[in-house]
C-alpha cells in the first residue's frame, strides 16, 4: 500500500506499554514514521516514569525527563489535555484506569493500545466509539496494512539503538523480547531489510 493511501489510525499508548525501551522505542518509531497518530497524556508519562524509576534503582530521573522531552519533541501534537470532563463516563473494573479511556475519547482516538487487555473491557469501549489491542496485535495490524513502511520504521527503530549495534536478527529476538511473538514471526522474513 502507498503512503499516499494509507490513512492512520489516532491511538492512546498507555502506560505499560512507554514503560519498557526498546517497545517505546518501536512505537514511538511508528508514530514517527506516519503509520500511526499517537496520543498520551501527562499523567500517562508520569505514570511510566515513576514505576521504571521505582524498578530501577540508580537511574536518574533526568535521564527520564530527558525522554519524555525527546518524545515532545518528536511528536508534538501527542499530548492529550482537556480530557478530565470525560473521566467520569467511563466505567472500567479499576477507575484510575479511567484518565486512558478519557484521553482517547478527548483526542477522537478509535484505539488504546495496551497489554492490560482485562483493564479495558470490549463493552465499555464500544460505548466510546474505542476498541483496545495488545501491542503485538496493533503492530501486526500495521504490518498486514502497510508491510513495507512498517518494516521500514522497525528498520529506523533498529538504527535508534546505534550505541548498541544490534544485528538484524538481534532486533528481531528484541521483538520476541517485548512479546511481539506475532510480529517477530513476520518480521523473520524481512531480516534483510532491517
Amino acid at each position: 500500500m502507498s503512503a499516499m493511501a494509507f490513512s492512520p489510525a489516532v491511538a492512546v499508548y498507555d502506560a505499560c506499554i512507554l514503560y519498557p525501551f526498546h517497545l517505546r522505542n518501536i512505537v514511538v518509531q511508528v508514530a514517527v514514521d506516519g503509520l500511526v497518530d499517537a496520543r498520551w497524556t501527562d499523567v500517562i508519562h508520569d505514570e511510566w516514569m515513576r514505576n521504571l524509576l521505582a524498578n530501577t534503582p540508580g537511574l536518574p530521573a533526568e535521564h527520564l525527563e530527558a525522554t519524555k522531552q525527546l518524545m515532545h519533541v518528536a511528536l508534538p501534537e501527542a499530548t492529550v489535555a482537556g480530557y478530565e470532563q470525560h473521566i467520569q463516563t467511563v466505567k472500567l473494573p479499576d477507575p484510575d484506569d479511567r484518565h486512558v479511556a478519557a484521553a482517547a475519547i478527548e483526542a477522537g482516538a478509535s484505539m488504546i493500545v495496551t497489554w492490560n487487555l482485562r483493564d479495558f473491557p470490549v463493552a465499555e469501549l464500544r460505548k466510546h466509539g474505542l476498541v483496545r489491542q495488545s501491542p503485538d496485535a496493533f503492530l501486526v495490524g500495521l504490518y498486514e496494512q502497510a508491510p513495507d513502511m512498517l518494516v521500514g520504521s522497525l528498520a529506523n527503530a533498529r538504527s535508534n539503538l546505534s550505541r548498541s549495534r544490534v544485528s538484524a536478527v538481534g532486533f528481531v529476538d528484541i521483538l520476541r523480547d517485548q512479546k511481539l511473538v506475532k510480529l517477530a514471526a513476520q518480521i523473520e522474513k524481512h531480516v534483510g531489510d532491517l
